[in-house]
């Protein structure tokens, strides 16, 4: 299974929430900003994330969210 954290980065305000609520450390703040001028979240370390949703619910501007992929068998 893949976990798969999508970012909308110019939905994004920059409020930084979903870092701090991360209790891994997923998520860390961009040195880049989005055209609005907000600096964004970024993955850091998927392999650790949780996929306990933390960050999608917290976050005001619904611009993250958190998916699980299962992998395709290969033929």
């Amino acid at each position: 299974m893949t976990i798969r954290i999508e970012i909308l980065k110019e939905r994004c305000k920059g409020c930084g929430i979903c870092i701090a609520v991360c209790q891994m450390e997923v998520l860390r703040l961009s040195g880049d900003t989005n055209e609005q001028g907000y600096a964004y979240p970024v993955v850091e370390k998927n392999e650790s994330c949780l996929i306990c949703g933390l960050c999608e619910m917290v976050c005001p501007d619904f611009a993250i969210w958190v998916r699980q992929e299962e992998e395709e068998a290969m033929p």
